[in-house]
């Protein structure tokens, strides 16, 4: 059975290419819920109109969905509430230099 941590271990691998930080920490993910052999993210992204959305949605959906027993995976692009550098861990705001 697929687990949270599953989920999260792959979401450390993805990224928004104009950011050195990977999406989990930067904050993006709201929401994951597991449901059989289907996942359902609900994140964000830092901006409205980001021309990387496609490409980061697509690489979180095909990373995602090579989790032995993943069948699907919906990723639903909401604007709130609104991100805020203050979603992002402790360690991406040391490693970004906000901290």
């Amino acid at each position: 059975m697929v687990t949270k941590d599953d989920v999260i271990k792959v979401l450390k691998g993805c990224y928004d290419p104009e950011i050195p930080v990977n999406v989990y920490d930067l904050g993006l993910i709201y929401d994951i819920q597991i449901k059989d052999d289907s996942i359902f993210i609900k994140m964000t992204l830092t901006a409205p109109g980001c021309p990387m959305a496609r490409m980061i949605s697509y690489d979180i959906e095909e990373k995602l969905k090579k989790i032995k027993g993943v069948k699907d995976v919906r990723i639903d692009v909401v604007w709130d509430p609104p991100w805020t550098p203050d979603r992002m861990s402790n360690e991406a705001k040391i490693l970004l230099g906000i901290q």
